[in-house]
C-alpha cells in the first residue's frame, strides 16, 4: 500500500470520508475527453498517488472543489456517465423547472420527466403507494466503469435538491443498490442514512410518501444562491425534519413502543439521540412530552371507548402501577381516570387536557 500523503490543511480539513472511487471516475471522464485531470486534482489538492490507494479517502470540501471544476472544465455535468454532455447548466434548469411546483411530489414528477429531455440513458421514476414514495433509476444503457458513481451522485442530486426545496431532511426507509457492496460501503451510510440493500434490481431510495405533501418553501431568488454552491447538498445531510414530531408520534403510538427510549426512538429515525432532542427542542417539543401527549389520548380512548378496568388500562398505556397512572392522568386532565369515565354520566361533558410536562 502505498505511504500516507498528508494533505494541505485547507481543504483537507475535517473527516475525509469520500471514497477515492469516485475521484477515480471523475479522472475516467477527463480521459474519456481526451483532457488532462492534473489541473482539477491540484485545485482541489489531491495528490495523484492516492489515486493508487483503494483506501483512500478526500473530505466534502475537496470532492465538491474537483467536482465543479471538472463539470465547467468538461462542460459535463454528468462527468462523463452518458452518451453526451450535459452542458453547465444543465441540473439547474431542472430545479428552476420544479420550483414552482405546489409541493414535492408535483415537484418531483416535473424532476423525472424532464430528465428525459436531457438524456434518455437512464430513466428515473416517483412511485407512491400509502406506505411509501420511491424513486428509482433504470440504466438505459451500460454506463459501464460510471455505474456506480452515476447512481449514486444521481440519487444524492435528487435526494439534496428535495431536503432544500422544502427545507427539511427527509428520513430514508431504504436505498437500494443494483451492484456488490464495494469496498468503500461504509461511505454509503453517510450519504443515505438509514437501511442500505446491495445486489437490488434496482437503485433507489424509500422514505414516508407524507414528505411529498410539504410545500416548496424556496423561490427563484434563494434558488440562484443555492446554485452558486449546489454541490455540497449532494454531500451533506440536511439537519431539519420539518416531519419529525409527527413521526416519533407515530412510532409511540405502536403498544410495543409507548415506553421506548430515546436511544430506540433515535434508532428507528436513523438519526442520534443527540439529534433527536436538538431537533424536538427546535420544534418547541420533547421526547417525554410527546410520550405523555400519546399515552394520555390512548388512555382518554380506552377509557370512553372500552370497558377495562383502570389497572388494565394503566398497564396497556405503559405504566407499571394503576396509582402513578391515575396520578399522571389527573395531571393532564384535571380528572381522576374514575372520575373522567364518570363524567358523561353526570353531565359534565367534555375535558380540555391539562398542560403536559415537559
Amino acid at each position: 500500500m502505498p505511504a500516507k500523503i498528508a494533505l494541505p490543511a485547507s481543504l483537507s480539513g475535517g473527516r475525509a470520508a469520500t471514497p477515492i472511487a469516485f475521484i477515480r471516475a471523475i479522472v475516467l471522464a477527463y480521459h474519456r475527453y481526451g483532457r488532462d485531470p492534473a489541473n482539477a486534482l491540484a485545485r482541489a489538492e489531491i495528490d495523484p498517488r492516492l489515486l493508487d490507494d483503494a483506501a483512500a479517502r478526500v473530505t466534502a470540501a475537496q470532492m465538491e472543489v474537483i467536482s465543479g471544476h471538472a463539470m465547467q472544465e468538461l462542460d459535463d455535468e454528468a462527468l462523463g456517465w452518458f452518451s453526451r454532455r450535459l452542458p453547465w447548466g444543465s441540473y439547474g434548469m431542472l430545479c428552476r423547472a420544479s420550483i414552482t411546483s405546489p409541493d414535492l411530489g408535483v415537484a418531483l414528477k416535473r424532476w423525472c420527466r424532464h430528465h428525459r429531455l436531457l438524456t434518455d440513458d437512464i430513466a428515473l421514476e416517483l412511485e407512491v403507494t400509502p406506505t411509501s414514495a420511491r424513486l428509482s433509476i433504470t440504466p438505459q444503457r451500460d454506463l459501464g466503469p460510471m455505474h456506480e458513481f452515476c447512481l449514486v451522485t444521481l440519487l444524492r442530486y435528487v435526494l439534496g435538491y428535495a431536503c432544500w426545496a422544502i427545507d427539511s431532511r427527509i428520513p430514508l426507509q431504504e436505498s437500494t443498490f443494483p451492484f456488490p457492496a464495494p469496498p468503500h460501503a461504509d461511505a454509503y451510510a453517510l450519504l443515505f442514512p438509514g437501511p442500505v440493500r446491495f445486489e437490488a434490481p434496482q437503485a433507489a431510495i424509500r422514505f414516508e410518501p407524507r414528505y411529498l405533501d410539504l410545500p416548496i418553501r424556496r423561490d427563484e431568488q434563494a434558488l440562484r444562491a443555492m446554485l452558486h454552491r449546489a454541490l455540497p447538498l449532494t454531500v451533506l445531510q440536511y439537519r431539519r425534519d420539518r416531519l419529525l414530531v409527527q413521526g416519533v408520534r407515530q412510532f409511540l403510538q405502536s403498544a410495543g413502543n409507548r415506553s421506548a427510549t430515546a436511544e430506540q426512538v433515535a434508532g428507528h429515525l436513523h438519526i442520534s439521540v443527540r439529534t433527536l432532542h436538538r431537533q424536538l427542542q427546535d420544534e418547541g417539543a420533547s421526547l417525554q412530552q410527546l410520550k405523555d401527549e400519546t399515552r394520555r389520548d390512548q388512555a382518554i380512548d380506552l377509557l370512553d371507548r372500552s370497558s377495562r378496568s383502570i389497572k388494565q388500562i394503566s398497564a396497556l398505556v405503559g405504566f407499571s402501577n394503576e396509582k402513578s397512572f391515575s396520578r399522571a392522568f389527573k395531571g393532564w386532565t384535571g380528572l381522576s381516570p374514575q372520575a373522567f369515565r364518570g363524567r358523561g354520566e353526570r353531565g359534565q361533558g367534555s375535558v380540555e387536557p391539562a398542560g403536559l410536562s415537559a
